[in-house]
């Protein structure tokens, strides 16, 4: 109980930059689709919800693993947009090296099987990242 306030603090901190980093994210994801993210969600979309749900839940988890071993809340912000970034470019290769499936069309075509595998890829990769960028 004696360090309450200052671990209140570090809480908020660390809430406001995972916030910062969720907010950067989406916008960096929704600037790598090819269909309006937030259009497609409000419409009801279940694979698109589930897409950007699961890109989100990838940085929370980058920006989890990042916080546990890092000291610095700089570093904490650096760290995790790197893991945005390498989460950006593991999405462009995945729809580079699948050339018959276009993972965005099929995505706004509400397709539930791709939005699946997509979840599984993006969580898998980001608990990877997240190991690399402790």
């Amino acid at each position: 109980m004696e360090n309450l306030g200052l671990n209140l603090v570090n809480v908020a901190v660390g809430v406001g930059i995972l916030l910062v980093v969720l907010v950067c994210g989406y916008f960096a994801f929704s600037k790598l689709t090819r269909y309006n993210d937030s259009e497609e969600i409000a419409k009801g979309n279940e694979a698109a919800g589930m897409y950007m749900g699961s890109k989100l839940l990838g940085l929370c988890i980058i920006v989890g693993m990042v916080s546990f071993s890092t000291h610095s809340w700089l570093d904490m912000l650096m760290w995790s947009a790197l893991g945005i970034i390498i989460l950006c470019l593991v999405y462009i290769i995945f729809d580079f090296l699948i050339p018959k499936m276009r993972v965005c069309e099929e995505i706004a075509r509400g397709n539930m099987a791709v939005a699946q595998l997509l979840r599984s890829i993006i969580i898998g990769v980001s608990i990877v990242i997240g190991t690399f960028l402790m």
